[in-house]
């Protein structure tokens, strides 16, 4: 394996930690005796396409310097390959890199615990699959997705507390969504839903295990439902995520199948937080596609923050 690997970074991440972290990273890199090449982009498909020109020039390694939206762009340009995938992780989520034990906010040390494991070549990982985009995380439909896509809409406030107003608004108008649901080729099943995530990982948005006892090797993704409920309900549960205790809550249903198809009316679909186009969609579970530089599953990462803020 080459010595060379790139540094995929998005100067923006963690406003403004992606650029930061980038150079404790590389110094890190190159102290265990790598060669390190930097990528950014002008936009997204440039980064991209600067990234799958990397991997097709043999690079030891993509190691995405970001959030979980840069590890999403990243996933495009590996998945599928042998080139494994270390991540850096430093933006505002950081739920690809909570799944796979991988330290947070702290550029250096998750840049040594990457060249470290490099020579091993990593292990490999589930990702999901919707048409030729993959993800790592989850999916997902409904009450959160309409959230995003409120939030995505509106301009000001800047950061985070505008997708705080965008939950307070769709409470508002909160109503139980009307789903057809179909896991493996199977029956279809009609059902009221608040919410469907699909996870290949077990949490978004910073740490909402929402599919808290998914497994990103065991072939499956988990799908989480919550059902038809009134807004104090959702209220009453909705803290419970952080937790993963929802799980038992009499509203919630959790089913396991190599491949889901979500149709619903009005609902766009996200995955890994980025949107993906209206329901329906249909999700795989791909076995083995990521090779990921992160250490065994049950390994202590060190220090994490936990969720956001």
């Amino acid at each position: 394996m080459t010595s060379e690997i790139t540094l995929f970074v998005n100067p923006a991440a963690g406003r403004g930690r992606g650029a930061h972290a980038a150079l404790p990273a590389a110094r890190a890199f190159r102290d265990a005796g790598l060669s390190v090449r930097t990528v950014q982009g002008t936009d997204a498909p440039d980064a991209l396409r600067r990234a799958r020109e990397a991997v097709a020039r043999g690079t030891g390694a993509l190691v995405a310097v970001g959030g979980d939206g840069m590890v999403s762009l990243a996933l495009q340009a590996v998945a599928g390959t042998s080139t494994p995938l270390g991540v850096v992780a430093v933006g505002t989520g950081n739920d690809f890199a909570r799944a796979v034990g991988l330290p947070l906010r702290e550029p250096a040390t998750a840049a040594r615990l990457t060249a470290g494991l490099l020579a091993a070549g990593g292990r490999r990982i589930d990702l999901g699959r919707v048409g030729d985009r993959w993800f790592g995380t989850v999916l997902a439909s409904g009450f959160d997705s309409r959230v995003n896509d409120r939030g995505n809409r509106m301009r000001l406030p800047a950061g985070r507390f505008k997708y705080d107003l965008a939950m307070i608004a769709e409470l508002a108008a909160f109503k139980p969504v009307p789903y057809r649901l179909t896991l493996d080729d199977g029956s279809e099943r009609l059902i009221d839903a608040t919410l469907v995530a699909v996870g290949n990982g077990t949490s978004y948005g910073g740490g909402m295990r929402i599919c808290a006892d998914a497994r990103m090797d065991d072939g499956l993704l988990d799908v989480t439902v919550v059902g038809d409920c009134s807004r104090t309900t959702l209220l009453k549960v909705f803290p419970r995520v952080y937790r993963g205790t929802h799980l038992d809550h009499p509203v919630v249903s959790v089913h396991r199948a190599r491949a889901v198809t979500l149709d619903a009316p009005g609902v766009t679909g996200y995955a890994d937080g980025e949107p993906l186009g209206p329901l329906p969609l249909t999700a795989h579970c791909v076995p083995g596609a990521l090779r990921i530089l992160a250490p065994e599953p049950g390994h202590d990462p060190g220090h994490d923050p936990g969720p956001r803020s």
